[in-house]
């Protein structure tokens, strides 16, 4: 499981997943630059690290190198939120808790990424299985509001 990136690391590792292709210290440098006085050795060290942590894969090209992502920005995220959700003593809870910190944005890409993991076959497999769904009501209410009905 990959350490959380220290925060020279991701705004080096933004730039390397941003422009997706090999890159240089100097372009890194030149567009660190823009936002804070960063020295070039200070950007190379960090680009070695991350080569020695697994996280770029670097070839040679002339006295210098060039860096590329080894995976994506999304996959460290998802990296990152397993490390943590296994970590935890509940992890139905866990979810619980994280899908209630979403967004309705956040909550809509969530379902449209378990239906693409669960494929189109899968769902009609499991109406197939299951039979239609019964019809929702308009608004439930509580297990109590139903008992005297």
């Amino acid at each position: 499981m990959p350490r959380p990136l220290g925060e020279l690391e991701d705004a080096v590792m933004t730039r390397v997943w941003k422009w997706n292709r090999p890159v240089t210290v100097r372009e890194v440098l030149e567009d660190l630059q823009q936002e804070r006085s960063i020295a070039y050795t200070t950007v190379m060290t960090v680009l070695d690290n991350l080569h020695q942590k697994g996280w770029v894969r670097r070839e040679a090209e002339g006295r210098a190198y060039r860096y590329e992502a080894v995976s994506t920005r999304a996959a460290y995220a998802a990296a990152l939120m397993n490390e943590a959700w296994s970590q935890s003593d509940n992890p139905a809870a866990a979810l619980v808790a994280f899908f209630g910190m979403m967004s309705d944005e956040q909550r809509q890409a969530l379902w449209d990424a378990v239906r693409i993991v669960q494929g189109p076959d899968r769902t009609e497999q499991q109406e197939e299985r299951e039979g239609p769904e019964a019809p929702q009501e308009e608004n439930p209410g509580s297990m109590a509001d139903h008992r005297g009905r």
